[in-house]
């Protein structure tokens, strides 16, 4: 059954000349439908009439090979075993491993035709991202190296789990048990903060549940898109053409709409973080990725930017029929007792993190768990309800016009 984004997502993906930007778009744009891609992909196919996707750019690539690698493949040490994930430059299999010792591995490699030297720059600053970094909420790397044909890959730590939402959907967990696995990915997040890393791209399908002696545990993964604060990743260089929009636009932060990428900070990652609390809680995200997709480039901008989301608990009250009785069917909670859990604290919570202005967001990743962690314990939080002067200031900004023209209809009448 044909997908009814598919040709709004092809058309505009072809609006791109750059390979990493096409592929870039699509990734966000899909956010993790694999059938929508596929569909994707397959007019993109047809539109070039070639089985390479994405248009090629002279110099910038390593010598292309029609090879491609599947179940069965080995590739250094490492037997793949099945695929398991598809991003955007990368493909990940589970593998096995026989030396030094028996074990199940995820390997990623470059994609076939994906092999520009910018891709591979980007390959290789994530997993000099996850190299540096040492925390149980943090897929780690194990090895890495180049297939025979030159294609870089590495070996991470194999993560069998399902994306944080779908997991407490699936279970059933309650507003309490949700906010307390939320917490340590805060702090997964707050540690790649202090080894100068940020993520850019949190949402559920990166933020992965696994099971461990029976105990679920949230694993933050795919740093594809991290950018490094105060330090370089790698001696090759990463370049990002200015108006280039990386991310997932459902989860981004209104700074990285702007696409520059040249002052975003750790703030941007609270922003996502907020957004996916606020997903969470509610079942939907701030602005729906079907709004978004179905607005034009422009105003899907300007909504990041300046529109101002609904509280989690106005969000509940404005479901219709169909998405209360999902919310019903995955919470043990009711649609009431949820509004009601989130009104007050919760909402300030959220929406300290979705604030436009990244200077009145919270300052840390863990910042925000420590205040998560203060409403369960029933203590005073951080997050405070805006005052009516804020609100007025912030609908100012909003409609500039109307506001200057009331205010000088004032001055006439004084």
């Amino acid at each position: 059954m044909k997908h009814p984004d598919a040709e709004n997502i092809f058309h505009r993906a072809l609006e791109f000349d750059s390979l990493e930007q096409r592929a870039g778009y699509i990734e966000g744009a899909c956010s993790g439908n694999a059938e929508l891609r596929t569909q994707v992909e397959r007019l993109l196919a047809a539109h070039t009439g070639a089985d390479n996707l994405f248009p090629t750019e002279p110099g910038d690539r390593t010598e292309f090979v029609a090879v491609s690698e599947g179940p069965g493949t080995v590739i250094g040490k490492y037997k793949l075993l099945q695929q398991i994930g598809e991003g955007g430059m990368g493909v990940v299999y589970m593998a096995e491993q026989h030396e030094p010792f028996d074990k199940r591995v995820a390997l990623k490699i470059i994609k076939l035709g994906m092999d520009t030297k910018a891709v591979v720059a980007r390959f290789e600053a994530e997993r000099q991202a996850l190299a540096l970094m040492n925390h149980p909420n943090i897929a780690k790397v194990l090895d890495a190296g180049a297939t025979d044909t030159g294609r870089p890959y590495f070996v991470m730590e194999l993560v069998k789990g399902v994306p944080i939402t779908e997991y407490c959907d699936k279970q059933k967990l309650s507003t309490k048990e949700r906010l307390e696995l939320f917490i340590p990915v805060c702090q997964a997040i707050q540690h790649a903060h202090q080894k100068g890393i940020i993520h850019r791209d949190i949402k559920p399908s990166n933020v992965m549940v696994a099971l461990f002696d029976g105990r679920p545990v949230p694993m933050v993964i795919d740093f594809g898109i991290a950018k490094a604060t105060n330090q370089r990743l790698t001696q090759q260089t990463v370049f990002t053409n200015l108006g280039q929009l990386i991310g997932t636009p459902a989860y981004m932060s209104p700074e990285q709409a702007e696409g520059s990428q040249l002052d975003i900070d750790t703030r941007s990652d609270i922003y996502s973080l907020g957004v996916l609390l606020y997903e969470l809680l509610t079942g939907s995200q701030p602005f729906p990725e079907k709004q978004l997709r179905s607005a034009g480039w422009k105003e899907m901008i300007r909504i990041i930017q300046e529109d101002e989301p609904p509280r989690p608990s106005t969000r509940l009250s404005t479901l219709t029929d169909p998405e209360q009785s999902a919310v019903t069917g995955s919470h043990p909670e009711g649609i009431r007792k949820i509004s009601l859990l989130l009104r007050r604290e919760l909402d300030w919570i959220v929406m300290m993190c979705l604030e436009k202005d990244r200077a009145k967001r919270y300052e840390t990743a863990n910042g925000l768990a420590m205040d998560v962690a203060r409403y369960l314990k029933g203590e005073a939080i951080v997050a405070v309800p805006p005052t009516w002067r804020y609100q007025l200031s912030k609908l100012a900004r909003k409609h500039k016009k109307t506001f200057a023209m009331a205010a000088a209809i004032a001055v006439i009448l004084a």
